[in-house]
């Protein structure tokens, strides 16, 4: 049994390979990722965190290195096999929701089945079990721009958890919501972390958001800068230290205006 759900080795991310303007945005990155764990990555703008995430979770491909998602070395597979491999073991989460507005909710919900070429039936009813539990059954024929903020992502995070993913990759969730809103999707997110074990790897600029993780990951300059456990800490301490890295980093930045 593999030890981690997801693991990257020497992770290497390098645009504008051999010309004059080439940028190397990862730098050698060792990262590993327990079954259940909810990890936020962190870090200022610029510091790599998005293009991190991307090359983790099979957005992109690392220039060098290795990325293992349940023991499966992302880069032996085909463009097809990594297509169907995504729809099947992970589930995104977009900051601007990402639902097509010629689509129904029901119909932006059932593409990652659809795309997995599940029969009509068991996306039916795999879309009313995860539509009940986000309380949007009434919504589902409606489409996005008939919907308001917290609707549509209540629909997105369905059609993250449609395919009953492993993992869950959230990039900036909360950015296009209200205090309220965002709010309730962190609290959606830790419930399907603490009871049904799904792994939640997600990106955030705010310590209160990064407060509901297990783990920090604090990224500078492409590399890993700093690690912090929750653990034992109440949520408080542990947002209260988590405030305190990023005060650490914007006095350093300050020192060099």
């Amino acid at each position: 049994m593999c030890q981690y759900i997801l693991e990257a080795k020497k992770l290497k991310k390098v645009y504008g390979l051999l010309s004059k303007n080439e940028f190397e945005a990862l730098h050698d990155i060792n990262f590993q990722v327990k079954e259940g764990e909810f990890v936020c990555v962190m870090g200022p703008s610029g510091s790599g965190k998005s293009t991190f995430i991307n090359n983790i979770s099979t957005i992109d491909m690392p220039t060098k290195g290795l990325v293992y998602i349940n023991g499966v070395e992302i880069k032996t597979m085909s463009s097809n096999e990594i297509g169907r491999f995504r729809y099947q073991n992970l589930g995104f989460i977009f900051q601007d929701f990402n639902l097509l507005e010629t689509h129904t909710l029901y119909e932006n919900i059932a593409m990652p089945l659809s795309l997995a070429k599940l029969d009509k039936q068991e996306i039916k009813v795999r879309i009313n079990e995860v539509a009940k539990k986000m309380n949007i059954e009434s919504l589902l024929d409606k489409y996005p721009y008939e919907c308001s903020g917290g609707q549509k992502q209540r629909a997105a995070i369905c059609r993250a958890l449609v395919n009953q993913p492993k993992i869950i990759i959230a990039d900036e969730p909360t950015g296009n919501l209200d205090s309220v809103h965002s709010q309730e999707l962190l609290e959606i997110l830790k419930q399907l972390n603490k009871e049904q074990n799904v792994t939640i790897i997600m990106v955030s600029h705010d310590p209160m958001i990064a407060s509901y993780s297990s783990r920090l990951v604090y990224i500078k300059d492409g590399n890993i800068e700093e690690e912090l456990l929750k653990g034992e800490l109440s949520q408080e301490e542990y947002f209260l230290r988590i405030v305190e890295i990023n005060s650490a980093e914007s006095r350093i930045l300050l020192k060099h205006l």
